[in-house]
């Protein structure tokens, strides 16, 4: 099969870990094994989140005195290179020497009138107690919201349109290249108005929608999502949750989840299901071999094919 992977945060780093290049790379290495199964089995195409590495990056260019600190866009194509260095290093030292492995930098297109322009969601950086969020919030203009028990920054998150480099991206599949691409959702670009220039734009693409887009784009087979969690729940968090193994974009449609973590998710299955009629699924990294197979996680499946109820 063609499958690609959208690996969540826990695959690069932890919450509550600290952002140092080592616990990076202590992930990535724990997650290699379960993908170079899979990259030994099918066609792999690998992307990734970036929030946690380009919030830090954020602070550090805010904490230099001698300039401006780099834009989000830049910021993502700095992480795509960082990220995809480390994946494609602790990949290539398990897969066979020949296995040819690539990291794609990656602009993807949105609308400049994009609604999320005017309503920051995406969380980026670490977690801070709400006096702290208060006082960067201030001090340097952000958007902060609740994530969880603590509260991070926001920045817009519009819709991908286009992914500028999806040829070369194609080729290297077609030749078997365990292909690294859209990091932390590409880097956002639009057009200047009135022309065909490109520029960088103040924002952070959803991973979940992009890879979604890029899953459709290379024409996969499958799209899946690791995780942390093992599966999709209703009622998370609750004495009634209950877990979805099989399920069609039309049962999982009409559920609230929430928006800074799972819904993405759900919401990219859905489509990619609908565009397509082939399976999206949504589970833990840990388990993925499973997953791919159907064994494990939530199965979003065309409704013609669905041979069990969503619970």
């Amino acid at each position: 099969m063609r499958i690609v992977v959208a690996l969540g945060g826990n695959a690069l780093l932890r919450r509550g870990e600290p952002m140092t290049a080592d616990a990076q790379r202590a992930n990535v290495r724990a997650a290699a094994p379960m993908l170079a199964a899979l990259a030994r089995e099918h066609q792999l195409v690998l992307t990734h989140g970036n929030g946690p590495q380009v919030g830090l990056l954020a602070l550090q260019g805010a904490a230099y005195a001698g300039g401006e600190p780099f834009p989000l866009d830049v910021l993502g194509a700095q992480t795509e290179g960082m990220i995809g260095y480390v994946i494609e290093q602790e990949l290539g030292n398990l897969l066979p020497e020949q296995t040819p492995l690539a990291t794609i930098l990656t602009m993807i297109e949105v609308d400049p009138a994009d609604p999320a322009f005017g309503d920051p969601t995406k969380f980026v950086g670490p977690v801070y107690d709400l006096d702290q969020a208060k006082q960067l919030a201030a001090d340097k203009g952000w958007t902060v919201k609740p994530d969880g028990d603590r509260w991070r920054r926001v920045v817009p998150s519009p819709e991908p349109k286009r992914i500028f480099e999806i040829r070369p991206i194609r080729w290297l599949i077609e030749r078997d290249v365990v292909v690294i691409c859209g990091g932390g959702g590409g880097v956002p670009t639009m057009y200047a108005p009135g022309g065909r220039t490109l520029t960088g734009v103040e924002a952070v693409i959803d991973k979940d929608f992009a890879g979604e887009l890029l899953a459709r784009e290379v024409d996969a087979d499958l799209f899946v999502m690791a995780t942390d969690v093992d599966a999709v729940y209703l009622d998370w968090g609750t004495d009634r949750q209950r877990r979805l193994g099989q399920v069609t974009p039309g049962e999982l449609s009409p559920q609230a989840f929430a928006a800074g973590s799972m819904g993405p998710k759900v919401a990219a299955a859905v489509r990619f299901v609908e565009h397509t009629g082939r399976r999206a699924a949504i589970g833990s990294l840990a388990r993925i071999e499973d997953v791919v197979h159907g064994r494990a996680g939530t199965q979003v499946v065309a409704a013609g094919t669905a041979t069990e109820g969503a619970g």
